[in-house]
């Protein structure tokens, strides 16, 4: 199956190498592809360069993110929140009819407010949108065309892949959207990376509490030890 990730970012690497070692025909977006790999310092997140993580995986083909959404019929939004929404319409031509599956969380970074959450890399980012709205439906509202499921989201996404690295696999992860085929295609996606547990919560306003689970997560990080992977059960 073509699938497309847009991002270049270490959650989207965990899915794109993921991918590839099921066989799938991969294609990444990038904003400008020979800027990318002109790249020779290490991401805001510690990351290696991407031309220097790709030059050790063959077959795996990088275009800017109109050119690698044209090449698939299921696309993977691995861009950051911020620019999520501006970076999208301006291919939603490329992603008219297909399913979009968007794990982004609408983090503003370094906001100016009055009583910061401090954390180990700064101050907490803040959720915009957050409680009416969510990222997921903005998305949605500008690509009116295009099938968006929010999935991925409470999870680093390097568990998301491999969810049996933590408990062996005995955690719950979540999908919303307003497409049942284009959910019913995440959720086979997820049981191929070895979930079990997939809780579809029903249509994409549900993203909101998706979303707004990221400071939760980070919550429950902390008091387990920075860096500490681990996941959420719903027990019924």
């Amino acid at each position: 199956m073509k699938i497309t990730v847009l991002g270049t970012g270490g959650g989207a690497r965990a899915h794109i190498a993921r991918l590839a070692g099921l066989g799938h025909e991969v294609h990444v977006g990038t904003r400008d592809p020979e800027v990318t790999l002109a790249r020779t310092e290490p991401d805001m997140m510690g990351n290696v360069p991407f031309g220097q993580w790709l030059a050790d995986r063959s077959g795996i083909q990088l275009h800017s993110f109109g050119a690698a959404a044209a090449e698939s019929e299921f696309v993977i939004n691995g861009i950051d929140g911020h620019n999520a929404v501006a970076a999208l319409s301006a291919i939603a031509d490329r992603l008219a009819g297909k399913t979009l599956v968007d794990y982004a969380v609408p983090y503003l970074y370094n906001p100016d407010v009055e009583h910061p959450w401090p954390t180990p890399w700064g101050t907490m980012p803040k959720l915009d949108p957050c409680d009416t709205d969510s990222l997921a439906e903005q998305i949605q509202r500008a690509l009116p065309g295009t099938k968006v499921v929010k999935s991925f989201v409470t999870q680093e996404q390097e568990t998301v892949v491999n969810p049996k690295a933590v408990g062996n696999g005995d955690h719950t992860m979540f999908v919303a959207g307003d497409h049942a085929d284009a959910k019913q295609q995440v959720i086979e996606l997820l049981k191929s990376y070895g979930w079990n547990d997939v809780l579809d919560v029903g249509p994409l306003v549900c993203a909101r509490g998706m979303e707004m689970y990221a400071h939760m997560h980070s919550a429950i990080g902390f008091g387990l030890g920075f860096g500490t992977h681990f996941g959420i059960k719903v027990v019924r």
